[in-house]
Order: C-alpha cells, then structure tokens, then sequence
C-alpha cells in the first residue's frame, strides 16, 4: 500500500504525457526516488532496427564515466595461470570444467562472464543457459580474452553493456539515485553515444526514436531526445 501511493504521489508530480529535457527527467526521477534504499536509475531507449536481422543488431559495452553504482560479479573461465590472473585480479569466481558443472546445475553466481581463447570449446555448451541470460563471452565485446585481468577491471569499473531486445529497445541501469544529476546526466549522454556509433548499416529512418528514465520503484518520464546529446 505504501508503495502503491508513494507511486501515485510521483505520477502527480510531473505530466505523463509530455517529454522531457534531459535535464528536467533526471531531476524527476531524483526527486520521486523514495524508496528505503538506494534505487537504480534505468535509461531505456526505443531504436528504429529490427534485431531480428542480422545486419541490424545493436549491441556493445561502454565504461560509464561515473560508474553504476553496483558492484558486478565476475565469472571467468580459464586454467592455470589465467586462472591465477583472474583470481588476484578479482574475479569472484573462476573454473573449467567445474564451474561448467555449476552453471549446468543452474549455480550462476556471476553478473558477467568472461573466457580465455581456449575455453570456448567448453563454454559453447553452455549457450542455451548462458546465451538468454545475455551471458555468453563474446569477443567482440571483449568478453573473451587474453587480457583476463583488463577485462574484469573495467567490468568492476562500471562497465555497462547494452544489447537490443527484440522490440528494439535497449535498457541499463546507469546509476544509483544518490548520484549527483550531473553524473546522471554524463553517464546517459555517454551511452546515447555508444549507441549511436554502434548504428547499423541495415538501420532505415530515425534510428533514436524514443528515450525514458525511471528509477527502480519510480514511473518513467519520457526524454526528448534531441536533448540527449547536447553539451
């Protein structure tokens, strides 16, 4: 019930209908953020592809200036000294075959998943449980890798990634309420511009159609997006 008007408290407090500067929705949603804990902030954003096609996938990572605000568990596949690497560089859990066995067991203690080269024979598979739970190590997005201890620095560092879903909308969280709104607003217009370079080829018309911000328990303001990019 609190929650429940607490709700209709913040519908009251701003225009549903209307969209918003960029500026002006970061402080709505700061200022509806009452909830007992520190919520998340959620930037979604509605993109002119169909994912279904091949040549029109978004999909990518993006080290935010300011963080998340949450701390990633590090999952990491590899063996012997990469497997050192991993621990000393602080990955919460590390393994071969025996972490395979957990994952298949439905034991997913990670947030991201990272592998050297020589572990894709034994993470691929895995793809039916990792792969819809947006886990499945990618090299493309850095995710398999030599370089264990740089990739699980920058997953710790508040790296986001961002994949298209089906509808074509994209969704992260990009903060915590307790941020400042200018880190709010920096983390936003540094996603919008990883998006944007990440535009593909097979993108027709507008491709940045729609944007929303909300918090965790909060409603969602809608962005005009023309105010996403300015300075």
């Amino acid at each position: 019930m609190a929650k429940n008007k607490r709700l209709a408290s913040a519908y009251e407090a701003f225009d549903r209908t209307k969209t918003y500067s960029l500026t002006e929705a970061v402080k709505i949603v700061k200022g509806n953020a009452r909830a007992k804990f520190d919520e998340t902030v959620e930037f979604s954003m509605n993109l002119g592809i169909d994912p279904r096609h091949a040549d029109q996938m978004v999909r990518g990572l993006i080290g935010l200036p300011n963080g998340t605000g949450k701390t990633l568990r590090v999952g990491v596949f590899a063996r012997g000294a990469k497997a050192e690497e991993a621990l000393a560089a602080g990955a919460d859990v590390v393994g071969a075959e025996d972490l395979a066995e957990k994952v298949q067991a439905g034991e997913i203690a990670f947030d991201r998943c990272i592998a050297t080269p020589d572990m894709m024979a034994l993470v691929g598979r895995l793809g039916k449980i990792l792969g819809p739970r947006g886990l499945m190590p990618n090299p493309k997005l850095g995710t398999v890798t030599m370089d264990v201890k740089g990739a699980i620095t920058a997953a710790k560092a508040g790296q986001v990634e961002f994949r298209a879903e089906k509808a074509g909308i994209i969704h992260a969280g990009i903060g915590k309420a307790s941020f400042d709104e200018d880190k709010l607003i920096e983390n936003i217009r540094a996603l919008t511009d990883a998006v944007q370079k990440a535009k593909p080829t097979g993108a027709k018309g507008t491709y940045l159609q729609k944007a929303a911000l909300s918090s965790s328990q909060g409603p969602g303001v809608h962005i005009d997006v023309s105010s996403l990019t300015g300075s």
